[in-house]
């Protein structure tokens, strides 16, 4: 089965979530924490997680980006179990069959988003207020080129040939302070 997971690329997370997610947990849209608010109480760090923030499940933290990933089947009853308690005990739901069902909506939500991507295929949401409630929209993040190898953007060689054919020393004897 295919889920979102939260993701960081720097640490802008934590400087604009009250609670940033962690990276690597099984997130949902989050958007029901929303559905009781007016908008005009949803301003400052509060707006930027309405606007564009993933739940991080286990944290009930916020992640600006979230991943496609896999997830086991036993896996899955974990998280819906997890889910429910959370809805209970932090959102009071009215009782255990309620909270279950409303954790495997978001998690059947969020493996929609996830069923037609990749894994690893980054995502992100942008939420508003519409006539009928909060609108969200998620978009596929692509590279901004593709990989045209198989090597890491930071494969490096430590020893190169100038244009003249001309060896230049490892970088290890250059951070010693070997000269060329």
């Amino acid at each position: 089965m295919r889920l979102l997971k939260t993701i960081r690329m720097d640490r802008t997370d934590e400087a604009v979530f009250e609670r940033a997610a962690a990276p690597g947990e099984i997130a949902v849209s989050g958007a029901f924490l929303f559905a009781d608010m007016p908008p005009a109480a949803v301003r400052g760090k509060v707006r930027q997680a309405f606007a564009n923030g993933f739940l991080g499940v286990e944290s009930f933290g916020w992640s600006t980006f979230a991943v496609v990933a896999t997830l086991d089947d036993g896996e899955l009853d974990a998280l819906v179990a997890w889910l429910a308690g959370e809805f209970l005990a932090k959102l009071g739901a009215p009782g255990p069959e309620a909270a279950r069902a409303a954790a495997i909506g978001e998690l059947q939500h969020a493996a929609a988003l996830a069923k037609d991507h990749p894994v690893n295929t980054l995502l992100a949401v942008e939420r508003s207020w519409g006539e009928d409630g909060i609108l969200e929209r998620f978009r596929v993040i692509a590279p901004a080129r593709p990989q045209t190898h198989a090597a890491g953007i930071w494969d490096f060689s430590s020893e190169r040939a100038d244009a003249a054919g001309d060896s230049l020393p490892p970088l290890a004897k250059l951070a010693d302070g070997e000269k060329r």
